[in-house]
């Protein structure tokens, strides 16, 4: 993980363990974007925190191991985990564990000192959950320069969000990914009627397009799983197919694609160009085990 380019990308929020079946694996979304981000020679950081116990040591052996740049504060709060089971598809359902150490992110001087230095940052609903870390969240991004990118994953967990937060977030962010249950839920929450007679392809479509537009975002992604993914800008629509591959688990694909597409923009390609290494990214991801395999592919 060379670091060859000069701008800084974080991803801050949730670091935890995903307990999966067969064991434990690093995860958290915003950690796994800046993992990410950061094979594209990116100078990247992972911010949350951790508890003063065995997990979280481990957890910094393990970025240690995987050279993540990262501004992980030590709580008086248990390190985050995450109960994980996988159906026969290997997509994950989450039992999150509340009231840890991510919950608990406090603002440094350092912290303020990368947020002011920052091209691109990555921030989720899921942090946000407690007042703590959901304060340090905004007053971090009020702080990254305004040229830079400012990403929302949505990423809604079980009973973890609210619309205040969600809409608030779209005030903040200029770059919106989302899923397509995501989609459903935020019409839901926006008082937005769903057409009985339109399909659920033309109605996604559609609230996308009207989020970016409400909001003035540049562009909103849309993953749909095994079907594909959408990005929309104000004047173009990009769609490709997800590659037919032999998944293994999908835990982190989402967050590799948002890392990709990211680091292409910022390397200065097209819209399509970046959607295209995007999809690539979260296909090889999906092919091995955990949110943080390497990936051998270049931009």
């Amino acid at each position: 993980m060379n670091t060859t380019n000069k701008f800084i990308i974080a991803g801050i929020g949730e670091l935890l363990w995903d307990c999966l079946p067969d064991g434990k694996v690093l995860g958290g979304a915003p950690a796994n974007f800046a993992y990410h981000a950061a094979q594209f020679g990116f100078e990247s950081y992972a911010i949350s925190a951790i508890g003063k116990d065995s997990l979280g040591k481990e957890i910094l052996d393990v970025l240690a191991d995987k050279h993540l740049n990262h501004l992980i504060e030590t709580v008086d709060y248990p390190t985050g985990t995450v109960q994980v089971t996988l159906d026969s598809k290997g997509v994950p359902e989450y039992e999150i564990c509340e009231n840890v150490a991510w919950d608990n992110i406090p603002l440094t001087a350092q912290t303020k000192a990368l947020a002011k230095n920052c091209k691109a940052v990555c921030f989720g609903s899921l942090a946000q959950r407690s007042k703590v870390s959901r304060e340090t969240i905004l007053h971090f991004l009020e702080l990254v320069p305004g040229d830079s990118l400012k990403i929302f994953d949505v990423n809604l967990r079980q009973q973890f969000y609210t619309k205040e937060i969600i809409h608030r977030s779209l005030l903040t962010c200029n770059i919106l990914k989302i899923n397509d249950e995501e989609v459903k839920i935020v019409a839901q929450l926006f008082g937005e009627a769903i057409d009985p007679v339109q399909s659920p392809e033309t109605f996604e479509r559609y609230f996308c397009k009207k989020l970016l537009k409400d909001y003035d975002l540049k562009l909103v992604i849309e993953t749909k799983g095994a079907t594909g993914s959408y990005v929309f800008t104000a004047n173009e629509t990009s769609y490709i197919g997800t590659p037919k591959v032999q998944v293994v688990d999908t835990v982190g694909a989402g967050d590799s694609f948002t890392g990709a597409f990211t680091a292409a923009l910022l390397q200065g390609k097209t819209i399509q160009e970046a959607h295209r290494l995007a999809v690539n990214v979260s296909a090889c991801v999906c092919t091995q085990h955990g949110a943080m395999p390497e990936i051998k592919i270049s931009i």
